[in-house]
């Protein structure tokens, strides 16, 4: 009890300390919105870093509101389609923009709204279109050379010297490659027409240059032209793929459960550059989009190798981690084809918008066959599939009606289906009904559940905001779901619930008071003497934030939350965190610090803790923690030029209640873990 009162002491201190900014400037908001949803979706980071690297990208790429298009302003997923076509109007009404305050003019287009868009906008000359030449290509073109470095300082057991008696009956107890993780990106930019690029990563543990190989173990390419003529986008390299709501293929963000009513509606349709370090979750080919009047004729083609376990031309498993630091992890690298062909057709209208997508891969002539297990009765078992599906959206006023129904090649169906309604007076609500059937298989379908795959479940979500009065603001959601089929872990049909209300107050001179209370209800299998039954788990969280922005270039936020997990089976498991950022950022200044505190105590992984603390550009890191601990960070950023810059992360974490830290090959000895990142950026 006396060390909490410790951290407490320290927490007040650090806040009384007026040099904190914790994001660059302007970018607050909506790096706020990115760690909610995070929270929301704390066990599918890969769509939130997903949305992160794209809106990161935005941001230092922000589009001129004199000449910004509804597919631009489509990418920000905290903009719904009403504020879209408020903000065209205005624009084509009024000639334009003079200045970024005329924001506050339009209908349907809040202050918090506009916070939130603000780092993506700008208000500048019209800058017409060039002609591709090579003289236009050298002059206007933007070119940007990144480079990454990351390391433990702490020996894991993955790269400790072991005997050969040991490698010969155990060889996964060893790392074949270097301890240190390293990325180079490079993108070249001209006119928001053309994009090129190339991506090249290693992970920590695997081969850079050694003996079992020598360069990087993933490289990824692109080139990507949009608006020439006709075409509306030509991909060739990686690229990802939307249509319709992810019932059938989609490589976009998801939205997903979340107090702040995000923009549930998929709106990227079509292609896009493939410009990550995720190594599973794209196309590598060719595609193209044709525009004739009202119609887009859209087209793929990919074939990419693929991570998997393979025996006698049968593969059991994918894996998608992209991970290669063991002789076990090599004997799956990239040991399959994916061959995928698809298209799609689209009727853009003023007031109504059908598409029809299609299309089907294979496996190289092997045949997918996962070992059978109940919960795994209807996974696909084949050598190849299709999906087809036919999505729609209809807008009346401020209605808006959405949805897609699909089916796989064994006549599987699935559907989701949602009304959208904005009042001027700040109302907002969302209804969403999905039914995806326990046999539906779709190797790339990406849609709002809560499952990791688009099978086996039917729920109802409903969510609402509003504006009762001056400075607050209310939101909140239900989602009652269920999963008729077994689920990995759960040996009967299964469903839950869960409920989030949220209340923000504004009447404070540049500070702003968060709290949200999330309720959730999930079944499991639990052991009863010799009996296995189906037990529901309540979890309970709640959550108070305070920020406080004296001035532009100094911020304070400060922010407690508890949770409670508990069953019938078991006594209900606590958990607590109390954190605080602080830093400083001036932007006549080169250097910018950024400063991250945190005391945790949970007693045990069932109420595990996530922490939101700043990363490198495009790398978004909410760690997880159980236990008693401190978790420390410091990121340091000088410019060097207007062009080039430095920036370096140092993360410490301290436990109470152990003498070693992670466990397997990620196990260290001793309390305390300490990693350091570099990051050094050109533009040019």
């Amino acid at each position: 009890m006396k060390r909490t009162y410790i951290i407490l002491l320290i927490t007040l201190l650090i806040s009384c300390y007026n040099a904190y900014c914790q994001e660059e400037a302007g970018n607050g908001k909506w790096l706020e919105y990115i760690e909610e949803l995070a929270e929301e979706t704390e066990e599918n980071t890969e769509s939130i870093e997903k949305l992160f690297n794209d809106l990161s990208y935005l941001s230092e790429n922000p589009c001129n509101l004199n000449s910004i298009t509804a597919e631009q302003l489509r990418q920000l997923p905290f903009l719904s389609d009403l504020q879209i076509l408020n903000i065209l109007d205005y624009q084509r009404k009024n000639n334009g923009f003079a200045t970024i305050y005329e924001l506050k003019n339009i209908r349907f287009l809040d202050m918090e709204t506009i916070e939130l868009i603000l780092p993506f906008v700008y208000v500048g000359e019209i800058d017409r279109s060039k002609s591709f030449s090579l003289k236009n290509l050298s002059r206007y073109g933007k070119n940007e050379l990144m480079l990454r470095y990351d390391r433990g300082l702490d020996e894991k057991a993955g790269y400790k010297d072991l005997p050969d008696s040991i490698l010969q009956q155990y060889p996964n107890r060893k790392y074949v490659g270097e301890a240190f993780y390293h990325s180079l990106r490079y993108s070249y930019t001209f006119d928001n027409r053309l994009q090129a690029g190339f991506v090249a990563e290693k992970d920590a543990g695997e081969a850079f240059w050694n003996k079992t190989n020598k360069g990087y173990d993933y490289y990824s390419a692109h080139i990507f032209l949009k608006d020439i003529g006709i075409i509306r986008s030509l991909a060739v390299g990686d690229y990802k793929v939307s249509f319709g709501q992810g019932l059938v293929a989609s490589n976009d963000f998801t939205a997903f459960r979340g107090s702040m009513l995000t923009q549930i509606e998929r709106r990227n349709n079509g292609f896009r550059r493939h410009y990550s370090t995720n190594e599973n979750d794209f196309f590598r080919g060719v595609a193209s989009t044709v525009n004739l009047n009202r119609f887009d004729i859209s087209a793929f083609y990919s074939n990419r190798k693929a991570d998997a376990t393979v025996n006698d031309d049968v593969i059991s498993t994918l894996k998608t981690d992209g991970i290669h630091r063991t002789p076990g992890d090599l004997e799956k690298k990239r040991n399959i084809e994916i061959q995928t062909v698809g298209g799609n057709i689209r009727y853009v209208g003023n007031e109504i918008v059908v598409g029809i997508t299609a299309l089907t891969y294979s496996f190289g002539g092997l045949s997918v066959d996962p070992a059978l297990a109940p919960y795994n009765r209807f996974y696909f078992r084949g050598k190849r599939n299709s999906n087809f599906g036919a999505d729609y959206k209809m807008r009346h006023g401020n209605i808006v009606v959405f949805g897609e129904t699909a089916i796989s090649q064994n006549g599987a169906a699935a559907t989701i289906n949602a009304l959208q309604w904005s009042a001027s007076s700040g109302i907002k609500a969302i209804i969403l009904y999905r039914n995806f059937g326990r046999s539906y298989q779709a190797l790339y379908g990406n849609a709002f559940s809560q499952n990791s795959t688009v099978q086996n479940e039917e729920g109802l979500y409903i969510s609402m905001q509003c504006t009762p009065f001056a400075y607050w603001k209310l939101s909140g959601y239900v989602d009652f779901f269920s999963f008729p089929w077994l689920k990995y872990g759960v040996d009967a049909p299964s469903s839950g619930k869960e409920y989030t209300i949220q209340g923000d107050f504004t009447g404070f001179r540049n500070s702003t008071i968060t709290a949200r209370y999330r309720y959730r209800q999930r079944e499991s299998t639990a052991i009863a003497g010799h009996e296995a039954v189906i037990l529901p788990t309540d979890q309970h969280r709640l959550r108070l934030q305070f920020v406080h922005k004296p001035s532009k270039t100094t911020s304070f936020r400060t922010l407690i939350e508890g949770n409670i997990s508990d069953n019938s089976m078991s006594s209900a498991s606590r958990g607590l965190i109390i954190s605080q950022n602080a830093g400083w950022n001036n932007t006549e200044s080169p250097f910018q610090a950024d400063i991250y505190a945190a005391y945790f105590n949970t007693d045990n992984y069932d109420s595990r803790i996530y922490s939101n603390e700043k990363n490198m550009l495009y790398s978004f890191s909410i760690p997880s923690f159980y236990g008693e601990g401190l978790r420390m960070t410091t990121v340091l950023r000088y410019n060097i030029t207007n062009s080039l810059y430095v920036s370096v992360k140092a993360a410490w974490t301290h436990y109470y209640d152990r003498e070693t830290t992670g466990s397997g090959t990620e196990e260290i000895e001793g309390r305390n873990k300490t990693d350091l990142y570099a990051q050094i950026r050109w533009k040019f």
